[in-house]
């Protein structure tokens, strides 16, 4: 079986000529070809700021780009007949679909109640500081250019913990809505700011047996529709775990499978954190490794003073290498964005090496390293800033490099701060395959590393093509490696 590797197929600013979904059809066999195994779209769903929209501020979930409503018929990617095709063409190309799925928040509701709520301390929002006192809040959803059709659930007041805005009083503030279920927040992973089920807009109050039950139904309504093979959870630490289990277990017993199921759940600071969220879903989901993202983005910018020896220190995929997804930035760490945190671009091979070569984690490719990116928009300062991210062009070999090579026993030489390698010794069953890998974030490296005996007198090349070489192997199955100064070199048998 060959090597699975994902690829998040799309980036926040997102703006070509081509509709995304018309666009993830047309290249579906090209990324097959180099390995992309699993594809992450972006939210399909109708959303608040219309056709613009990136998808994280959903309106109505069963609008995939159907009915017209927040001024448009198609989502910024296209129509549901579109979404609907490009599925077909990336699975018959053996790329399962793997659908963003939004659970903590809607945005744009369609008339005003008024709402009891109390208001909370920022800083630690299990304090509130005022008695209760009534609003008027945009928390009644009633989809009129969908009327009914699919699902004729009304989402009110009761269906949400938290809002972000009183329209009578022109004021924001986090307003904690008292309800039947509850005069607090729910009971979330996050212990940030005291309780950090609020994240933004509604807050969806899982609590209420209702809403439970209309997430399910959609669920199975979108899968029955669509076709995706897994799903990506938006915002876990937000989110009432005890409902993402109660769904998880829904959907794998009704379509009697095992959905693949990633969740965000970033964190920086501390991978326990991260293994205790695995240990409560008991294995339920795997979790992006956003350490390790930041361990990449801290060496890009350390360069030669970094330690490379310690690249996977503190990491989720040294820690839980079967529930790590690994990746080198997303949408939410680009530039503009809210966490930026992007990884300098000459770093940028060595970590899709670090992440595609090595037997540990299920890689993630980013769109922009692929297909590039311009854009502009404004800084923290308020000041429009224009932004050209170009194609990694070692990109495509490295990930055919996973496909066709990356296999076997792994010998790690993780022993020097400015100079690390590995080798992957190969399988029978995969022709040629057996890989050694060197980089450096200082001067010029080389390293002493064993492919394996079964290699003696094999001669190796640098596919990158950064080294000229030609390297032969002893006869005990070693071979001295090589690499430019803030490079990498990937030696495959010649």
């Amino acid at each position: 079986m060959d090597n699975q590797a994902l690829i998040q197929y799309f980036h926040w600013y997102y703006n070509e000529v081509d509709k995304l979904w018309i666009k993830a059809g047309r290249e579906a066999e090209n990324l097959s070809k180099f390995g992309i195994t699993g594809i992450w779209l972006p939210p399909a769903y109708k959303a608040n700021s219309g056709a613009d929209s990136i998808g994280y501020d959903p309106y109505d979930l069963y609008d995939l780009g159907e009915f017209d409503q927040k001024n448009t018929i198609p989502t910024k990617y296209g129509t549901k007949e579109d979404y609907q095709n490009a599925i077909k063409i990336l699975q018959k190309n053996g790329i399962n679909v793997i659908a963003d799925m939004v659970f903590n928040h809607k945005a744009g509701g369609d008339e005003l109640e008024k709402v009891m709520v109390r208001t909370v301390d920022p800083g630690n929002r299990e304090e509130f500081t005022s008695e209760p006192f009534e609003i008027e809040a945009w928390t009644k959803f009633n989809f009129k250019g969908r009327a009914g059709q699919y699902s004729q659930f009304i989402w009110d007041k009761d269906c949400f913990s938290g809002i972000d805005w009183a329209e009578d009083l022109k004021e924001t503030g986090i307003y904690s809505i008292q309800n039947a279920y509850g005069e607090g927040w729910e009971d979330v992973p996050s212990k940030e700011l005291g309780n950090y089920d609020y994240l933004m807009f509604n807050d969806i109050e899982f609590r209420n047996p209702a809403v439970r039950e209309e997430m399910k139904r959609w669920a199975e309504w979108y899968v029955n529709s669509c076709g995706m093979k897994g799903f990506r959870l938006d915002a876990v630490k937000h989110i009432a775990t005890d409902f993402l289990i109660e769904w998880i277990d829904h959907m794998n017993e009704t379509f009697n499978t095992q959905f693949f199921i990633v969740a965000e759940n970033w964190n920086v600071d501390n991978v326990a954190e991260l293994e205790h969220y695995l240990e409560i879903t008991k294995g339920r989901m795997q979790l992006f490794d956003s350490l390790l993202h930041h361990n990449f983005f801290l060496a890009a910018a350390g360069k030669e003073k970094y330690d490379l020896s310690k690249i996977f220190d503190g990491t989720l995929v040294e820690q839980q290498p079967l529930y790590a997804v690994t990746f080198v930035d997303n949408h939410d760490s680009q530039p503009l964005q809210s966490l930026e945190s992007y990884v300098d671009f000459w770093f940028r091979p060595l970590a899709y090496a670090l992440i595609l070569l090595r037997e540990s984690g299920f890689p993630c490719i980013f769109y922009v390293d692929l297909y590039g990116a311009n854009y502009k928009d404004e800084d923290k300062e308020g000041i429009e800033v224009a932004v050209n991210l170009v194609p990694l062009v070692e990109l495509p070999e490295i990930a055919r490099i996973r496909k066709e090579l990356s296999y076997g026993l792994q010998r790690d030489y993780l022993d020097f701060p400015n100079c690390i390698g590995w080798t992957r010794a190969g399988v029978p069953e995969k022709v040629n395959s057996g890989i050694a890998v060197i980089m450096s974030n200082g001067d010029e490296g080389h390293k002493d590393m064993e492919m394996g005996i079964e290699h003696a007198g094999k001669t190796m090349l640098d596919a990158l093509g950064n080294r000229k070489e030609i390297i032969r192997i002893d006869e005990k199955g070693w071979a001295e490696f090589f690499c430019n100064g803030e490079s990498l070199s990937v030696w495959i048998i010649a």
